[in-house]
């Protein structure tokens, strides 16, 4: 295989901006060669900026076509593990868009079928290629800075307007994108919250529905988790504040790592004695450990999509390991759900998530979800990291 033929299904947002990385040659082992869309103007949009590519009016149809050693899934979330799983029956290689799916009983089901498949399964979890947070679960894993004591991510720099909830009918729905804030701009914080700082086994949260914007999903989320060595955490998010924050704390028994996005810049704090060990030997009634400071600057957010995909023609061609399996894809959609399941019943959830009882609560929410009428569809030329 000289260089990988690739497909892309859903060409929205996402999908049209993979589609220019493939055609300025930004991932040289891979060609676009097709793409699917149920949307005439988007095919229509193709056949004008995509020389050469072929276009078809169903995923089912590109597919089956026999142009594909691999594909993408970026289409909305509820479709993504259906569509993964159809390009695994036919040993297509498959990469998914965030997040794997609208509730983890899906994604389960694709993880089994990935499983038993040949292909290269892949998620698009871009933000596993910055630096900072790399640097991060680094020192978490390295155990430098020792156990964590506590987490603290407030992302609050996702502030939408209404008419960016106006600009899709499947937008801000719960039949149409499965949830809010949560499900479309923090698949990337939940992930690496749990990437970096592992699992928690407990999730209580405080969620508000349509606070900010007219919909009727969650755009206010302020969540509380425990972790099974006693450690505690927050997530705060919403698309309501502006300017919004976006800092990650990470509190340990040996010091501290703060990250802020906006300068780049990650904070470490190590003190000269561990926590434990002070507070048994400390003879002062206000004593603390001497500490020191070192601050790192990051000059980039590193390869993103681009290292994703680069990544992911290594593994398929036998040259290297994936940025992000699949499989992880369920890790921050149970935080995601955990959370839902937390508001909907008023409850502490523990983890393992009761999946079934989040389905049940999700599909009361979809039967009443309200039908978009008048839409203006609009594709934005994203250029964010996220």
């Amino acid at each position: 295989m000289n260089k990988i033929k690739i497909g892309i299904i859903g060409i929205g947002n996402m999908g049209t901006t993979h589609s220019k990385n493939f055609l300025e040659g930004k991932c040289p082992d891979i060609e676009l060669v097709a793409v699917a869309d149920i949307n005439p103007d988007r095919l229509a949009w193709a056949e004008e900026n995509l020389p050469g590519v072929a276009r078809f009016a169903t995923a089912e149809e590109m597919l089956d076509s026999g142009l594909l050693d691999a594909c993408v899934v970026a289409v909305p979330h509820y479709d993504h593990p259906a569509l993964a799983m159809e390009c695994m029956k036919r040993n297509i290689h498959v990469m998914v868009e965030k997040p794997a799916g609208v509730y983890t009983k899906q994604v389960r089901e694709m993880n089994e079928a990935a499983k038993k498949s040949n292909v290269v399964f892949a998620m698009m979890f871009n933000q596993r290629t910055n630096p900072m947070y790399i640097k991060m679960r680094e020192m978490i894993q390295s155990g430098e800075l020792g156990a964590i004591r506590r987490t603290n991510w407030l992302i609050t720099s996702w502030f939408r307007s209404q008419f960016y909830y106006d600009s899709g009918a499947w937008r801000a729905t719960w039949v149409g994108e499965g949830g809010g804030v949560l499900l479309n701009q923090c698949p990337h914080n939940l992930d690496l919250w749990q990437w970096i700082c592992g699992m928690p086994n407990k999730v209580d949260v405080k969620m508000h529905f349509g606070k900010w914007h007219d919909i009727e999903v969650e755009d206010d989320v302020t969540a509380y988790v425990e972790y099974p060595n006693g450690a505690t955490g927050l997530f705060i998010t919403g698309t309501g504040d502006c300017p919004g924050s976006n800092r990650f704390e990470i509190t340990c028994e040996k010091g501290r790592m703060i990250a802020d996005a906006k300068t780049k810049t990650l904070t470490i704090t190590r003190l000269n004695e561990s926590l434990n060990g002070f507070y048994k030997n400390e003879k002062g009634a206000f004593g603390a450990p001497a500490d020191t400071d070192e601050v790192l600057s990051f000059e980039t957010s590193g390869e993103q999509h681009v290292g994703v995909f680069n990544a992911f023609a290594n593994k398929i061609l036998g040259k290297g390991e994936l940025i992000a399996n699949g499989e992880e894809g369920i890790n921050g959609l149970t935080l995601s759900n955990a959370m839902h399941l937390s508001a909907f019943t008023g409850k502490e959830v523990e983890l393992p998530l009761d999946e079934e009882a989040y389905y049940e609560e999700l599909m009361k929410r979809v039967k009443t979800s309200r039908v978009k009428e008048n839409v203006v569809s609009v594709v934005a030329d994203t250029k964010s990291t996220y």
